[in-house]
């Protein structure tokens, strides 16, 4: 669920709008949680030909163009209604390999709800003839063998892409009316002539709302069986993104609670269980430290270092370029990549498909779309366990810069604890990083190269990393714009005030002393000019390395070279030297000659010394003569 400010983001519509839809009845399924509303995160946004930003736009949708999907996970609608990516082949790659239960892992809001719904039209029994549905795709093209299995399987289908609650009691009751929910699709049983009294008594509790956590944990197990007898074939079951209410116990405190009731419900559903002709799950990490899909040898799982479904999940370049050609917008392209491109999953690149359909849809309008999707919780609770290290390194990741991990796929949030450094592992399989290359290691995990993926995952790593710095509400972004607006004036008097203004809001909640602290300190801050500068840390120039360097995308701003040098106990005098030192050092040293030889006129060069929270800066400004 989302709230009305999410969804307010998501459609280009003011909260207070938003609010006033939710009150009017005009958007399915928004529930009132206490004061506020809760939206259904496929909810669409109302038609009512009203013009809300007070702007007039170029559609891309021109009369007889069919409208993209936003928000769409019903197969059945996306494939007649609006623009549909064809993914059925994904159907015969599942019958070619055969698994008895399969779990895709890939980050969030990448089809994976959409496919799986695909999955169950295509198997699931039913009165309608759904073979209509899949006659013009890919998968109908493939022969006799694969259209044999259409419509020939009972199917079991839950998503828990919903169940995000604040307490386990919450959660419980919305899983428990989710399987009402699946057992009222399956009410043909109630009146089937092959199931035992028993059988019918537990599925009229389970119709009623009266069974509790016990008889719930097996609810999934005794439904196959059910199916099976009533068929005379074993069902098919699906679990969308399995993960999100372990996510929520784990930010929320009931952990061990949805670990717990997870742990019996998986095992029913899908160990050893005879009654079972495939198993399907989807969701974003592998959780397997909690032993929740324990003793199911034939699990095959299937995450984004694998080869194999790796055009499945996402947008490949070819079918964003159908897109582009078919809404007129191929003049985009470059501009698409450079935002949304440059993820990789398997040996595949692969697009965010939400944030291209909302990209194409909204004329062409470069913004942090996925992101906006959700809260980002995954990134903040990670940010809270980074060492200084850490830290370090994910500014270099926001300054583009490349960072050798070791990744481990069956990491989950507690493991953070154990060892900060599977932060990148949990980045990379949410969708906040790529790992480009690759290598497997002896023991499963895999030493790889990891980096931002596009200009929209930048940007969100831009805004949560800065509130980090700053502990949220230890300091305002005044003062980091006061510090920005220095360098631009180069007032190196206010520069100096405003970085002693921070470390004085912030020295309760930070330890500083080592030098790698201040390191990410400035890089953090400066990380806001990144539109007029490009910023760069630790690099080769002249006779050695220096600290951080600004150097202009336009020439009418001067470069800036920063090197820091931190110490104990200093009093005004020895940090006074101890700035002169830095500054000294970067002439020393030809710290300049990387922004001489391209052609940078003015250069502020500026040696900043710390102790403690104090803080002083001796700067020089120079000009080149000889460069015009």
């Amino acid at each position: 669920m989302m709230s009305c400010k999410e969804k307010a983001n998501e459609w280009g519509l003011s909260t207070r709008a938003v609010n006033e839809l939710c009150k009017k009845g005009k958007i399915p399924g928004a529930v009132k949680a206490g004061k506020s509303w809760q939206i259904p995160d496929d909810a669409e946004k109302p038609a009512d030909g009203r013009i809300v930003t007070g702007k007039y736009t170029k559609k891309t949708e021109t009369e007889g163009r069919k409208p993209l999907p936003v928000g769409i996970s019903d197969y059945v609608r996306a494939q007649s209604e609006y623009y549909y990516v064809d993914k059925t082949l994904l159907i015969k790659e599942l019958l070619d390999r055969r698994a008895y239960v399969s779990l895709f892992t890939r980050p969030r809001r990448f089809g994976k709800t959409l496919n799986m719904d695909m999955v169950r039209v295509f198997f699931e029994i039913s009165d309608e003839d759904t073979e209509k549905y899949f006659t013009d795709k890919e998968i109908w093209k493939c022969g006799q063998k694969y259209r044999e299995h259409q419509g020939k399987y009972p199917v079991i289908f839950l998503t828990f892409k919903d169940v995000k609650f604040d307490s386990w009691e919450a959660t419980f009751q919305k899983i428990a009316e989710l399987v009402q929910e699946e057992f009222g699709r399956h009410s043909v049983l109630r009146g089937s002539e092959k199931l035992e009294r028993y059988e019918k008594d537990y599925f009229e509790r389970v119709l009623g709302g009266a069974a509790g956590v016990v008889e719930l944990s097996a609810s999934v197990q005794r439904l196959s069986k059910m199916l099976c007898a009533h068929y005379g074939k074993a069902p098919i079951i699906i679990i969308d993104e399995y993960d999100t209410p372990i996510q929520e116990g784990y930010s929320k405190e009931f952990y061990d609670e949805i670990i717990g009731f997870m742990r019996n419900f998986f095992s029913g559903a899908f160990k050893d269980n005879k009654y079972l002709s495939f198993g399907f799950l989807t969701g974003i990490f592998r959780i397997a430290q909690e032993s929740i899909f324990s003793g199911l040898n034939n699990l095959m799982v299937n995450s984004m270092m694998d080869n194999e479904y790796d055009a499945f999940f996402g947008f490949t370049e070819s079918e964003v370029k159908r897109m582009m050609s078919y809404y007129g917008v191929t003049d985009k392209a470059d501009e698409l990549k450079e935002w949304y491109d440059g993820y990789f999953f398997g040996k595949k690149e692969i697009y965010n498909p939400w944030s291209v359909i909302n990209y194409i849809s909204k004329g062409c309008l470069p913004q942090a779309y996925w992101v906006n999707t959700g809260k980002n919780e995954i990134l903040e609770d990670v940010l809270k366990s980074a060492t200084e290290d850490i830290t370090e390194k994910m500014y270099a990741l926001l300054l583009g810069e490349r960072v050798i991990t070791r990744i481990d796929q069956n990491v989950v949030y507690r493991s953070l604890t154990e060892d900060p450094a599977n932060i990148y592992s949990l980045l990379l399989v949410a969708g906040y990083l790529k790992a480009p290359n690759r290598q497997l290691q002896g023991d499963g995990s895999w030493l790889c190269e990891v980096s931002i993926p596009n200009r929209e995952i930048a940007s969100v790593y831009k805004s949560e990393i800065i509130s980090h710095l700053m502990r949220i509400g230890a300091i305002g972004h005044a003062t980091a714009n006061k510090i920005a607006e220095s360098l631009y004036a180069s007032d190196y008097l206010k520069l100096q005030d405003g970085i002693g203004e921070y470390m004085k809001k912030s020295i309760s909640f930070y330890d500083p002393g080592a030098e790698g602290f201040y390191h990410g300190l400035i890089l953090g801050l400066v990380a806001l000019m990144d539109d007029r500068y490009r910023i760069r840390s630790n690099r080769e120039s002249g006779d050695g390395r220096y600290d951080i360097s600004l150097i202009p995308r336009d020439l009418k701003y001067p470069g800036v070279i920063i090197e820091l040098k931190s110490d104990k106990d200093l009093d005004e005098v020895k940090l006074g030297a101890l700035a002169e030192e830095a500054l000294k050092q970067i002439d020393d040293k030809g710290y300049d000659t990387e922004m001489r030889e391209e052609g940078i006129r003015v250069i502020l060069k500026l040696g900043i010394a710390f102790s403690g929270k104090k803080v002083k800066i001796h700067p020089s400004t120079e000009v080149s003569a000889s460069v015009g």
